[in-house]
């Protein structure tokens, strides 16, 4: 079930792809919640310094493949490129970031690299 990305959704998405680091941390609450690979950042100072090093150092983009709402929370499945170390990661890298949104922000963000399950 495909749906239209959030406004709020939409601008994070952009400022990664602008690698905005202000614009990006301006995307979430001030006490948001980040899981990157069981990594957790909680909080605006955290999340700067997290998305400065590795989204906007590494030149990381987004390539949107499909957006489910899923009871209010939206998950969105994209290609990501940039400069990190692609060691053991397929060409075609697609992850799973799980968004919730809260007053118009983003509240929470776990950004997974899913495996195909055998059920």
């Amino acid at each position: 079930m495909s749906t239209e990305l959030p406004a709020i959704v939409a601008e994070y998405i952009t400022a990664v792809n602008a690698l905005d680091t202000d614009r990006i941390v301006a995307t979430f609450t001030p006490d948001a919640y980040v899981n990157d690979n069981r990594r957790e950042m909680w909080g605006t100072e955290a999340m700067r310094a997290f998305f400065a090093k590795e989204f906007v150092g590494d030149h990381v983009t987004m390539e949107v493949r499909e957006v489910i709402d899923h009871h209010g929370d939206i998950l969105v499945r994209a290609a990501f490129d940039g400069t990190y170390d692609k060691t053991n990661l397929p060409d075609d890298f697609v992850m799973t970031s799980y968004f919730s949104i809260r007053d118009g922000k983003i509240a929470s963000l776990a950004v997974i690299f899913n495996q195909p399950s055998p059920y």
